[in-house]
């Protein structure tokens, strides 16, 4: 039976199987959107029913371990001067993260019909989970920039959407529009960087931009600057800093929606986009200088703000932000994209996991998620407790964890490489064992706090399931078996040389520290013992945004709309006018059409002509 399921596989044309991975979800999102909009188990059930399609056809691909274009479409085609086409590209890369994106989806989407059983727009969210899907899928399956570009700005938009579902919150309609304008920011750069690119390489196809004698013709400026813009969409998409304030505040959408953008699909974009031209990347030390600074300022500095928040889903923000950091910095010192990839792999397990268990807690909390009115959920909620536990150890750095093994060969690559980026990443990991282990302890242990606390139960099976599934690959992910298969076949992990055995003593003695100073600090605290103003105020970060938008920005504008009003609209447009209808208003009186009136005007004109030759004789 199961031999011939799978030669009748082989026989399926791989292009067509490509092309039903990627438009399912977005015909389930129109569907849900024309057809069944008032139905609402019609609509959760296409939208899984999509997302299972792209597994199954992503699986399969993967199993089919072969490399593969789909001829492209042709979108504009100038001749030679200029070809883009809708090209899709299927390589080792794009199989496991296919694989990932799919499979993290239709577990989030399953997970969404108990979240969401309650809430309003229950067909406006899932046509919004299968549109961000097919948008997300284009970025994987993409073999040229421009193709990327588009679904990348897809992307934008349908995470506008959802971050924003209960756009009748204020907070919520503004976290929408600010992670949307943010975005929009570092994409100038990114679009600037691809057309720079395409200028020096003749070509937009990953492929030929990898492989172009430019990247040897010795001109490493031109190089660096390209990609240095390109880079602007990763700090944008995956938020970097300074680009970062906006993935916090996107904690104000559905939880699923946190779940899917912080795990394996949006944020993870911009670290798949540059190990897709990580041969480009390669050929520029300067650019990977930045790269890895901005990456290891982001891992310490997010590992710094998630020790004193106090809402749930945000501790686990700053951690993705903190998590996206070891995976650009490792674009920096790593020799094989396989490195970055290998920790975007495991984190994209146990991140969807804690979003979930979060989004359980929020459930049986009736949505409070400040950790300080919880307290005993361990016995009230024991699966999402346990699953949590998985989630949290993998996060830390847990030896035997999956995190352990993909962040211990970003640390190993750093101690090769620079020896203070080496020690930023070490103490985000002491922190980050600090602040989950925080988050576990006032939340699940002790006493309940509140009467919510109180009286909390577990989440129904539709919930409870996912996260059961989740903390399989978020414990064993990083092993042997799944290195092998789907990270080995993307670059190597070995590293160039051998480093010191201590260099791994070092990451677990930091685990060790941050995970037993949270438990002695925290075990018996009613509230947070320890209060430090500029963490508490993200170090003054979004502050200073606002400070520029209402001051900076504000008054430009209010010096533009003097000018517009009184110089531009006043005096060039209005006053203009004006002398216009004056000139206007005197000369008609030239024009009564009255006899008399012409005679007097004759009269006048004549005796004005007599004094004017009189006075000059």
């Amino acid at each position: 039976m199961i031999p011939s399921f799978f030669n009748t596989i082989s026989c399926t044309s791989t292009s067509s199987l490509v092309w039903v991975i990627y438009l399912a979800p977005l015909v389930a999102a129109a569907s849900i959107l024309l057809i069944t909009r008032r139905n609402k188990p019609a609509a959760g059930t296409l939208a899984i029913t999509a997302a299972l399609i792209s597994c199954l056809g992503s699986w399969i691909l993967f199993f089919q371990n072969t490399d593969h274009i789909v001829p492209g479409i042709k979108w504009i085609d100038f001749g030679e001067a200029l070809t883009i086409p809708i090209g899709m590209i299927v390589d080792p890369l794009t199989r496991t993260m296919l694989v990932v994106v799919t499979t993290i989806a239709t577990i989030v989407f399953t997970y969404s019909l108990g979240y969401m059983r309650e809430e309003s727009g229950y067909a406006r969210f899932f046509a919004g989970l299968a549109f961000f899907l097919f948008s997300m899928l284009g970025i994987v399956l993409a073999d040229n920039f421009i193709m990327l570009f588009m679904s990348w700005e897809l992307v934008g938009f349908s995470s506008y959407l959802l971050i924003m579902h209960y756009f009748e919150k204020a907070s919520a309609a503004d976290a929408g529009k600010q992670a949307f304008i943010v975005n929009r920011i570092g994409d100038f750069g990114f679009l600037l960087g691809i057309l720079l690119l395409w200028v020096l390489t003749g070509s937009i196809s990953f492929t030929t931009m990898n492989h172009s004698p430019f990247l040897y013709a010795g001109h490493p400026i031109l190089l660096a600057i390209s990609l240095l813009l390109i880079f602007c969409g990763t700090i944008g998409k995956s938020a970097q800093f300074p680009l970062h304030v906006w993935l916090p505040n996107s904690m104000e959408g559905p939880t699923p929606v946190s779940s899917l953008l912080h795990a394996a699909t949006m944020v993870a974009a911009g670290v798949y986009m540059l190990a897709r031209i990580f041969p480009l990347i390669s050929c520029s030390p300067s650019a990977r200088e930045v790269i890895l600074w901005i990456g290891a300022i982001t891992t310490l500095g997010a590992a710094c703000l998630g020790i004193q928040q106090n809402d749930f889903k945000r501790v686990l923000a700053y951690s993705t932000i903190s998590q996206l950091g070891y995976m650009v910095t490792a674009v920096g010192v790593a020799h094989s994209p396989a490195i970055p990839m290998f920790h975007l792999f495991t984190h994209a397990f146990f991140k969807c996991l804690l979003f979930l268990t979060s989004g359980s807690v929020m459930v049986s909390m009736h949505h409070e998620l400040d950790i300080w009115q919880m307290g005993g959920l361990r016995k009230r909620m024991p699966i999402t407790f346990v699953t949590f536990l998985c989630g949290m150890l993998a996060l830390a750095g847990c030896p035997f964890f999956s995190g352990s093994f993909s962040k211990d060969l970003i640390m190993k690559s750093a101690f090769e490489q620079n020896q203070i980026v080496f020690w930023m990443l070490v103490t985000a990991a002491g922190l980050t064992a600090f602040y989950i282990t925080r988050v576990c302890i006032v939340a699940f242990f002790g006493i309940p706090r509140t009467e919510k606390a109180r009286t909390a139960i577990e989440s129904p099976l539709v919930m409870t399931i996912p996260l059961i599934l989740l903390s399989i690959p978020a414990i064993f992910s990083g092993y042997g078996f799944f290195r092998h298969y789907f990270i080995t076949p993307i670059g190597s992990l070995a590293l160039s040389s051998e480093t010191p055995f201590y260099v791994e003593a070092i990451f677990i003695l930091f685990f060790l520290i941050g995970t037993l100073a949270a438990a002695a600090i925290y075990r018996n605290a009613s509230q947070d013992p320890i209060v430090i103003p500029l963490l508490i105020n993200r170090f003054y970060i979004d502050h200073c945004y606002n400070w520029c938008v209402q001051h900076v920005q504000g008054g430009f504008a209010n010096v533009m709309a003097f000018i517009d009003r009184w110089l531009i609209d006043g005096i060039l447009v209005q006053g203009t006018s004006s002398l216009i209808w004056s000139i206007g208003f005197v000369v008609r009186f030239f024009q009564v059409g009255n006899l008399q009136a012409y005679t007097l005007f004759l009269g006048g004109g004549v005796i004005a002509m007599l004094v004017i030759l009189l006075r000059m004789h």
